[in-house]
């Protein structure tokens, strides 16, 4: 009896390792002959062979994945430093106190108000 399940979650190993052990025991009963197709040692055979094909494959992807992200943070990386390189040469090249400088995001010098001096209040 095929009963309808969440298959959003996958299943876990010890559930597979079960399911395992209970086709290799079909396989051994030479006179199983179910009346639903679906539970056939044939059927069987062909669905484990396409969920192997399809682990591998998940795995493989996993690790092309994981280099991918490997690669991408160190582009990230290598473009942050070149623009803070930038940054430096164009304050070392026009000063800080530049039009150039404000064109790459920093403040002008100038731009900063000086802090007032406050006056000694005399107590009485």
């Amino acid at each position: 009896m095929m009963t309808t399940q969440n298959t959003n979650n996958r299943l876990t190993p010890s559930i597979l390792g079960a399911d395992e052990e209970v086709f290799q025991g079909l396989q051994t009963i030479a006179e199983y002959a179910p009346q639903r197709q679906e539970a056939s040692v044939s059927r069987l055979e062909a669905t484990q062979a396409e969920m192997v094909r399809l682990q591998k494959l998940e795995v493989q992807l996993k690790a092309q994945y994981r280099a991918a992200l490997d690669a991408a943070r160190l582009a990230e990386w290598n473009f942050h430093n070149g623009i803070l390189e930038a940054k430096t040469a164009v304050i070392a090249q026009f000063g800080s106190d530049s039009s150039q400088a404000q064109t790459i995001g920093r403040k002008k010098k100038s731009a900063y108000k000086r802090p007032a001096r406050r006056q000694k209040v005399a107590v009485a």
